[in-house]
């Protein structure tokens, strides 16, 4: 009777193994994709001024890639970049107004291939961008698209006939009341607790989309008082408006800004105000990340989750007189925040110094959850990376930016050393950096016969690359750009 007990005991196990494993028998590891909004590498576990101590917490368990680009500093195109596992220049998204379905129906996102391989895909908040979601690819919590392709023509809804945010919406900063209960990012915690609790049984997909710290930089009183605004430096290369330094072309600098001091200067005190508001909407954005990850932890699912935090794309608050993220193709404007937290990873708790694009996630969300790769991807899968991040990785990273949403007006390669800019048109030329000599990027070298080899050499890998990936066309007739 006792061995017949043992053996029961034995099968029930290697059934509740079975039912957890995937097709090949791996375990389906669960994902929960955290994602900011115009946060740049300001977090402490960077470096940075922010104190983001639940940031910092599950950087130190996890492998903290110093060194990670996003391929557009905006939005739209650097969201679907990842999502899709594509570049902008092939999925053809290069402004905000563009949905990457319409013109590939074929590409199946990252959600939507978690969904195909039985993972229950969740949302709370913003993962595509606004009225651009991939409303099919989530079980529970899709949006409504605005730019849709159904209808009695089969012609795309125009997303330029939403009502679009006044400039005057963006360009301030706001103190909360209390915890901050009825902003967004409150909500979007509490959603993805309770999606949490209500899916915590099945392999889920759940993206966590935070709007902090995104314009109007939003934050409850005790976060700003985290900071002293005495205390706060200004920019080395502070100027009061967008300012092309000497010797760069005209293009490397957009005219006006976008987000913050939109058609004004910024005084220093104003802008050492706004540089507070800033660091003190990172931190709330750290408090409901805290508030997510502490539910994982009460419902035992940590160490059977992979947890990936990234910012979207860089910001610039004031170098070179810049309040924004778009058209920045500058260090401080491609690079992102990036944490990955496998529970096998042996590299975890450290940094890693590579050079890597975000768009390498996709593949390796998948290979982690031991899903077959899917035909079409063009990034690489960072595992070998989570293993040893100091492995040998020689892969440059490519940004991109539009000036009118429809082609691309600039192309930026980073290697380990180098940063190379490209600009089209009469404004055009070229920028370079040595990154190691000059952080600041003041010094452009391009014009430097002392370097004309590294110029050829860096141009032959953008060629190169625009050659594999294609040109950027956009995905629609509708007159857009970015916004």
């Amino acid at each position: 009777m006792q061995r017949a007990f043992t053996w029961l005991v034995v099968v029930a196990a290697l059934l509740l193994a079975f039912q957890e494993a995937g097709a090949d028998g791996l375990p389906k590891y669960n994902v929960l994709f955290i994602i900011s909004d115009d946060l740049r590498t300001e977090p402490g576990c960077y470096g940075g001024l922010a104190k983001t101590p639940n940031i910092d917490a599950l950087a130190a368990t996890s492998v903290q890639f110093d060194r990670a680009y996003c391929q557009f500093p905006l939005c739209c195109p650097s969201r679907t970049s990842l999502l899709t596992g594509r570049y902008p220049m092939t999925t053809g998204v290069i402004g905000n107004r563009t949905w990457f379905g319409h013109e590939h129906p074929d590409y199946v996102s990252l959600p939507k291939y978690f969904q195909q391989h039985g993972y229950v895909t969740l949302r709370s908040g913003k993962i595509f961008h606004g009225g651009l979601d991939d409303t099919d690819a989530w079980t529970e919590g899709g949006q409504q698209r605005i730019f849709d392709l159904r209808g009695p023509s089969d012609e795309a809804q125009r997303l330029d006939q939403r009502p679009r945010t006044p400039r005057r919406q963006s360009d301030r900063w706001i103190v909360l009341r209390g915890n901050g209960e009825r902003n967004g990012d409150y909500h979007v915690a509490d959603r993805a607790t309770a999606l949490l609790d209500k899916y915590q049984d099945q392999p889920f997909f759940l993206g966590c989309g935070f709007a902090n710290p995104h314009s109007p930089l939003t934050a409850p009183q005790r976060f700003y008082d985290m900071y002293d605004v005495d205390k706060i430096l200004l920019p080395f290369d502070f100027e009061p408006r967008p300012t092309v330094p000497p010797g760069f072309p005209p293009a490397a600098i957009r005219r006006k800004n976008a987000d913050l001091f939109v058609g004004r200067d910024a005084t220093p005190q104003e802008a050492k105000e706004m540089i507070r508001a800033y660091l003190a909407a990172s931190s709330y954005l750290d408090w409901n990340v805290g508030r997510v990850l502490a539910e994982l932890d009460r419902l035992g699912l940590r160490e059977k989750t992979i947890i990936v935090f990234w910012g979207d794309h860089g910001y610039q608050l004031g170098e070179k007189g810049k309040w924004s993220k778009a058209g920045s193709l500058y260090e401080q404007g491609a690079r992102v925040p990036l944490i990955v937290f496998d529970p096998r990873a042996a590299g975890n708790g450290k940094k890693c110094p590579r050079i890597v694009e975000t768009l390498d996630l996709y593949p390796t969300l998948v290979e982690l959850c031991g899903l077959p790769q899917p035909v079409g991807l063009q990034g690489r899968s960072l595992v070998p990376l989570l293993n040893d991040p100091d492995a040998e990785w020689n892969h440059p990273a490519f940004t991109i930016w539009s000036e009118d949403g429809r082609t691309a007006t600039g192309i930026s390669v980073r290697t380990d050393k180098w940063r190379y800019n490209l600009y089209t048109g009469p404004r055009g030329g070229a920028l370079l950096f040595d990154e190691a000599a000059d952080p600041h990027e003041m010094h452009n070298l391009a014009g430097d016969p002392q370097y004309a080899e590294v110029c050829v050499r860096l141009s032959e890998l953008i060629r190169q690359h625009k050659q594999q990936v294609g040109a950027a066309k956009p995905a629609d007739e509708t007159p857009r750009g970015p916004s």
